[in-house]
């Protein structure tokens, strides 16, 4: 079956549209056509780069969506009712980056063709799936790259972006290349593309008036086909933080099209005041846009959602903001820095490690009432479609592409192709630390031959089956701690589990955290063969040492191998990955040991294992 991506490369003399209209405006009001057009949705940040990709070893945490990342944000936003979903940035080369990260501009009027090729995949497939995307062009802030690092390319400050004749030159250089560019899957230019439902100034900006107006007078000159918001830095934070609200010339400037404002009040009346005085202030004139909110309980977002609902001025509103699946398994994972320590990035349907925000809850009723505004019935969920199982060999654990809307997965095992199929693990979910396998089968018996399939579930039934890997012949198993507690060590000793300040540990859920003095010892159920233990250390050397026994009691001191990954990326305060490993351990102790039974760790200092892995034979 091909995908539309090739269907369209294959037909190139036709293009392929699934919009009979762009949007527009009327005083207060968006239409699609003659018809009103309202929307309740998600930021996506990284609709169109990857800044979270939080696997262990990985170095460089940028990249590109892949097609099947893509399509699951589109299909995701259908099934919970987002005809809208707002992209965070152009990306902007950061002198942080890793050298290998890839970004949109590369340096004043130096654009990256493969980057922007990932732009045309994401816009084909939003024309396909039918929902609208609201597409900033630069960053007030430096993550992903933005208006500090087009002054960086020129030794200027920051906020001389604003007022530098070069640097305003160097931006509008970016907005033109990117509102003439022709689609290379469609062949649409994005100046004609009804997919972009609006084109942002950018996020958050702190722009001087005459700076927006003549942006977006500029964006007008070559695009008269679509909207422009104002992206200026109209927020609503905690008591600890001052309010701001939009400002004149974005209400009387004809240029700008939407006004927005982004909300994160500690509570529902302290944000409904904000709005209901916001609608005040543009009296109508035009439509505001509630670009971002959040970090309120379920019942105040119930509340928010009414209001919201109700004031036909408000044209609609984007939470902050979801999460799509990783190409190699589970989720792409977000610590939201400004939620108190609580929030995540939402992953549709929800999962228990969303249960302290209420996850699950929120985005039920957030779909509910994405609905009700479009004046839609809510439908009822229907079953997702099959998974697909990643490649493996040797050994069964494995990962595979998650489904959206899936909340667990069954998984099957066979000694035949065609059966009959054994439900070997009922509703495990794929939520788990990126970056590992999400499943080990121990179950099975060396030097056999297995075949595996899964099925994807949720409350609207069961898809089909999944494609079938095998046969499978079975050199080792491996016993996997999650380090979600401590019941597969033999014995501890001053170790306890940890939660939170989940960015540190590239968004791993749960730790086993011991200090100087805790140790824990894993048994080998058989013959040993190899043992990775995963460790995030604040330390400049290595931080666990180990020791090797075959009775328990007497142990043994041994070679290990110890491999590092500490990024140059420094925007998140990651702490240093290392991994540890035991294969064909040479003693050091001049003892009898004849094999490995007992690996003992012991901590140096603080130290936070997410993952420990042993295989055996």
């Amino acid at each position: 079956m091909l995908t539309i991506i090739q269907l369209i490369i294959s037909c190139s003399a036709k293009r392929i549209e699934t919009f009979d209209h762009f949007i527009t405006t009327r005083k207060a009001m968006l239409f699609d056509g003659e018809k009103e057009f309202r929307f309740l949705s998600y930021n996506v940040p990284t609709l169109n780069y990857v800044e979270d990709n939080m696997e262990f070893e990985q170095t460089n945490p940028y990249g590109l969506p892949t097609e099947f990342e893509l399509r699951d944000v589109f299909k995701t936003l259908n099934q919970i009712g987002g005809n809208v979903v707002r992209a965070y940035t152009i990306p902007v080369r950061n002198e942080k980056f890793p050298k290998k990260a890839i970004t949109y501009v590369e340096g004043p009027g130096q654009f990256n063709e493969q980057a922007f090729k990932s732009m045309d995949t994401m816009l084909a497939l939003a024309s396909e799936y039918k929902i609208r995307v609201i597409i900033p062009l630069v960053n007030n802030w430096e993550w992903m790259g933005g208006r500090p690092n087009y002054a960086k390319f020129r030794n200027r400050d920051k906020d001389d972006f604003w007022t530098d004749p070069e640097l305003i030159a160097d931006f509008k250089k970016t907005i033109e290349y990117v509102l003439n560019r022709t689609n290379s899957v469609t062949g649409i230019k994005y100046k004609n593309d009804k997919a972009i439902m609006a084109w942002e100034s950018g996020n958050e900006l702190q722009n001087p008036d005459y700076w927006a107006i003549d942006i977006a007078k500029f964006i007008k000159s070559i695009d008269k086909n679509h909207l422009f918001i104002d992206g200026f830095f109209a927020i609503h934070g905690d008591d600890n933080y001052k309010s701001v609200f939009v400002k004149e010339y974005s209400i009387n400037e004809p240029a700008i099209d939407i006004i927005s404002t982004h909300h994160y009040e500690p509570t529902s009346q302290k944000m409904i005041t904000n709005l209901k005085k916001t609608v005040d202030m543009i009296g109508g004139k035009k439509p505001l846009l509630i670009g971002e909110f959040g970090f309120i309980g379920t019942s105040g977002m119930n509340q928010v959602l009414d209001y919201v609902i109700n004031e036909k001025r408000i044209a609609g509103g984007l939470i902050w903001s979801l999460r799509r699946h990783n190409k190699k398994g589970g989720f792409y994972q977000h610590t939201e820095p400004f939620g108190g320590g609580l929030y995540r990035a939402y992953h549709w349907p929800g999962f228990s490690e969303g249960i302290l925000y209420d996850e699950t809850n929120t985005m039920r009723l957030f779909r509910k009432k994405s609905f009700e505004i479009m004046k839609k019935r809510e439908p009822k969920i229907i079953a997702p479609d099959p998974p697909k199982i990643l490649n493996f060999k040797d050994t069964p654990q494995f990962s595979w592409q998650g489904s959206a809307g899936a909340s667990g997965y069954n998984i099957e095992r066979s000694f035949s192709k065609k059966g009959p199929w054994k439900l070997i693990k009922y509703n495990i979910d794929d939520i788990d630390t990126p970056g590992f396998d999400l499943f080990s089968d121990q179950d099975v018996q060396i030097g056999k031959s297995y075949y595996y399939r899964m099925q994807a579930i949720n409350e609207g039934g069961i898809s089909k089956p999944s494609n079938i890997i095998g046969p499978i012949k079975v050199d080792f198993l491996t016993k996997v701690d999650y380090a979600k507690n401590l019941m597969l060590l033999e014995k501890h000793k001053g170790l306890k589990i940890k939660k939170g300040d989940y960015r540190s540990f590239k968004e791993a859920y749960s730790r086993i955290n011991g200090n100087k003095g805790s140790e824990g010892v894993y048994v080998v159920p058989m013959e040993f063969k190899e043992f990775r233990l995963y460790s995030y250390e604040s330390s400049k050397i290595p931080n666990i040492s180990f020791l090797i026994s075959e009775n328990g009691i007497q142990y043994s001191k041994f070679d290990f191998e110890v491999n590092e990954y500490k990024s140059k990326e420094d925007n998140y305060n990651y702490l240093v990955p290392r991994k540890y490993v035991i294969k064909n351990a040479k003693f050091l102790a001049n003892d009898s040991i004849k094999k490995i039974k007992y690996i003992k760790f012991m901590a140096g200092d603080n130290i936070d294992i997410v993952r420990a892995e042993l295989t055996y034979q």
